[in-house]
């Protein structure tokens, strides 16, 4: 009898532990998220489950999700601005393969959704752990005022807190006190190294040729690194897979087209964008100005091809010219080439794949001629560069990056021949840059969210040419390095984390740290940045730049996440700061190593940063505000005491506001606001040799003007078929046409002698545009 009541108890333990093994057995659902209407992979969909709110996934950059579940039925939820809302009914017995199409919103539904820069779900504000970030809808870009009626991925991003402009009518920005070559800007991975046409006036990227853009102010996750303080990271369109789309714009300078289609239908498609400037065109019916120059072009190229249902590879290519010429006396032409060949591989329900191959150059050319008087200058960076990532979906609270990176980068420092100066060519500089990173997003709780990682990197001064060092200026040590030879390595480990604690249902609080390095730096004394600024490596004088950032934040929505208000402060530590040494001899007729006119030290910067969000209803738009502070204390530099730097703009506001005033009408306009610029002024004059020479005060202690100045426009959407739409966009630039101050210079005053007078340049008053946008 007992022993067949132990029998009987076994077997039911046995019974229960099977059951209960197989209540605990989990399958994978996942797959890729894509617009139904012309086959584009979705970057971070969210899917959620609704039997289980807490069980919320997005999907990475290529457009891959992954969750797991218990076995049972489930009704999934899809979701992205922009798209109708998607449920899917699933049954949960095994893992399921399963790709999710979103349907695009009509205009006619838009109307009273309208956003320009979004969150990618309604209250991502309140449930993301990544800080300082934000991503732009490409598509509404088009609604803001701007500069010559060019829509612009870089001067919408100059619109939001602790993102500044470098000047009027530029496309360089600083971030958070950082220059501007402390920015990372990746087009499709491939780094681009001035991201400006026509001096800053236009940026390289077009936007009919964009999916994605998103920046990340200095808290970035491991996978990116390589800069100070930010990451634009840019997406071109992949292409419609479904049907053919041509469409362009038609504006008073410049014009673009794009192309794009299927190559072979759902399985294959590619996409051509050009644009081109023709204010050169005008020139030539002046009599005066009919041989000069003044142009650009570029071009965007996207093929992409699936293999299988788990691999597709990707080539995009893009290549951007600028011409500036004033007849045969001098002619200069700058610009960048990108290419970047893309494996994406879903190795299992899990594990996705991403394996990269990326070229990036950017050069320049500068020719003078005069009589038999020659002189050329010419520069270059170039990169070869292998990423392969990885993302592991370890169930439905971690979300796991690791990867690797190796960068060989040539750098051709500023070579000149002719015969107005002493030729001088240059060694070109070779260098080896590798990481390796991990990255987790793990949500430890329903309402606790943390991202976590590290990178390691390394830095590697290549052979070829003789590397001097120098201690303040003063060369203390020379040596050749054969090609080939490893000579100075920099390690350093870079952690990152950041955690968001969601409060309540509308209120959240964040906090992170993050620490980056810097190899590659950019030689510039101006604000707003020229073609010919040098790119250097780090060597045995220069140091990597080592930026320590810590950041608090909170964040609050109203009325249905319809309303939002996000605030967030930070402080930057910053080592091995460079600038120039006070009277550094930097012009052209030099052969002489730039390095020994450049002196090291520390920076910080610490500010707080607003902005409060309208994000639906026929008004909508932003009012951000930033109040900062960026110093630099470098020896031999200002007695050795804390300057400002450059970059430093103590008050930064921006109004933007967007109006749909029925299906075919919509309004826009926008107010900016800033400091002045820190700068250096005369304090005092002496005569040598019959010339002014003037005396100045210590390093930025004084200010430009204030900048500030209202932009308008309207958007004319008329009834279009279902084959052909057509809109007209009219603006104005500098409403009230104030006089801002591009540069001031100082010179002798002709009608009172032994005073000086101050001449202010001034470039824009009352831009007036009118741009005529087509698709079919």
């Amino acid at each position: 009898m007992q022993t067949s009541f132990l029998k009987i108890t076994a077997a039911t333990a046995a019974l229960c532990f099977s059951t209960l093994a197989m209540a605990q057995q989990t399958y994978s659902v996942s797959g890729t998220v894509k617009d139904k209407k012309n086959g584009e992979l979705l970057i971070g969909v969210s899917v959620k489950v609704s039997e289980d709110p807490s069980i919320n996934v997005v999907a990475n950059e290529y457009g891959f999700y992954s969750l797991s579940l218990p076995e049972g039925n489930y009704t999934l939820i899809i979701s992205n601005p922009g798209y109708k809302d998607f449920e899917q009914q699933i049954k949960v017995d095994q893992n399921i393969k399963l790709d999710l199409p979103l349907i695009p919103q009509e205009t006619e539904t838009k109307t009273i959704d309208e956003v320009v820069v979004t969150a990618i779900k309604k209250d991502k504000n309140l449930t993301s752990a990544q800080m300082g970030a934000e991503t732009l809808n490409i598509k509404n870009i088009e609604k803001l005022p701007v500069l010559f009626g060019e829509k612009d991925v870089m001067k919408t991003i100059q619109l939001l807190p602790g993102i500044k402009s470098n000047g009027e009518g530029s496309s360089g920005f600083s971030v958070r006190g950082g220059a501007t070559d402390q920015n990372l800007i990746l087009l499709d991975e491939a780094p681009v190294y001035n991201a400006s046409h026509l001096l800053g006036f236009f940026s390289t990227f077009n936007s009919d040729a964009l999916k994605d853009a998103s920046i990340i102010k200095g808290n970035s996750p491991a996978q990116y690194g390589g800069r100070l303080s930010s990451v634009l990271d840019v997406k071109m369109k992949d292409g419609n897979n479904k049907d053919y789309n041509v469409n362009g714009g038609i504006g008073l300078i410049s014009s673009r087209l794009s192309v794009e289609g299927p190559i072979q239908k759902e399985k294959s498609s590619f996409i051509v964008s050009g644009r081109r400037t023709y204010a050169d065109l005008f020139l030539k019916t002046s009599k005066d100005y009919k041989d000069n120059k003044l142009y650009f072009y570029d071009l965007n190229l996207k093929a992409n091809y699936q293999i299988n249902e788990n691999n597709r590879i990707y080539l995009s290519g893009y290549f951007g010219r600028d011409v500036l010429g004033l007849g045969d006396t001098f002619n200069t032409d700058w610009g960048n080439t990108t290419a970047t060949l893309r494996w994406n591989s879903i190795i299992s329900s899990k594990l996705f794949s991403n394996t990269s191959f990326i070229y990036s150059n950017y050069d320049y050319k500068i020719s003078l001629k005069n009589d038999d008087t020659v002189f050329d200058l010419n520069s270059k960076i170039r990169d070869w560069n292998l990423k392969q990532d990885f993302t592991w979906f370890a169930g439905n609270k971690h979300s796991v990056k690791f990867g690797l990176q190796s960068i060989y980068h040539t750098l051709t420092p500023s070579s000149a021949s002719g015969t107005t100066v002493s030729s001088f060519a240059r060694n070109p500089r070779y260098s080896w840059e590798n990481a390796v990173y991990i990255n987790d997003d793990y949500k430890a709780t329903e309402k606790l969210t943390i991202n976590y990682g590290a990178r390691l990197s390394m830095f590697s001064v290549l052979g070829g040419d003789t590397f001097n060092t120098y201690e303040n200026g003063v060369l203390t040590d020379s040596r050749f390095l054969e090609k080939g030879k490893f000579g100075k390595t920099y390690v350093n480990l870079e952690p990152r984390i950041s955690a968001n604690y969601r409060i309540n249902e509308v209120s959240s609080v964040k906090g992170g740290y993050s620490r980056n390095t810097q190899n590659l730096h950019l030689l510039s004394n101006s604000n707003s940045g020229n073609p010919t600024d040098q790119w250097i490596g780090s060597s045995y004088t220069v140091k990597p730049e080592i930026a320590d950032q810590i950041s608090l934040g909170y964040s609050r929505n109203f009325n249905n996440n319809n309303y939002e208000l996000n605030a967030e402060v930070y402080y930057k530590d910053m080592k091995n700061q460079i600038d120039f040494k006070n009277g550094a001899q930097i012009g052209f007729d030099t052969g002489a190593d730039v390095e020994s006119e450049l002196l090291f030290g520390k920076g910080r910067a610490y500010g707080l940063e607003l902005i409060a969000k309208k994000k639906s209803g026929k008004l909508t738009g932003w009012i951000s505000y930033t109040l900062s502070k960026t110093e630099r204390k470098i020896n031999g530099i200002n007695n050795n005491e804390w300057y400002n730097a450059r970059m430093d703009k103590t008050h930064d506001l921006s109004i933007v506001a967007t109006y749909q005033l029925n299906p075919k009408w919509s309004f826009s306009g926008l107010f900016v606001y800033s400091t002045g610029n820190a700068v250096t002024f005369p304090t005092g004059k002496y005569e040598l040799n019959g010339q002014t020479i003037f005396q100045y005060s210590n390093r930025n202690a004084d200010r430009m003007p204030a900048y500030h100045r209202m932009d308008l426009s309207a958007t004319y959407e008329p009834g279009s078929n279902k084959r052909f739409r057509g809109s007209w966009t009219f603006g104005i630039y500098n409403l009230y046409g104030r006089e801002n101050a591009y540069t001031i210079n100082f010179e002798d005053n002709p009608d009172r002698p032994g005073t000086t007078r101050a001449m202010q340049t001034s470039l824009f008053r009352w831009v007036p545009n009118i741009t005529y946008n087509f698709k079919f």
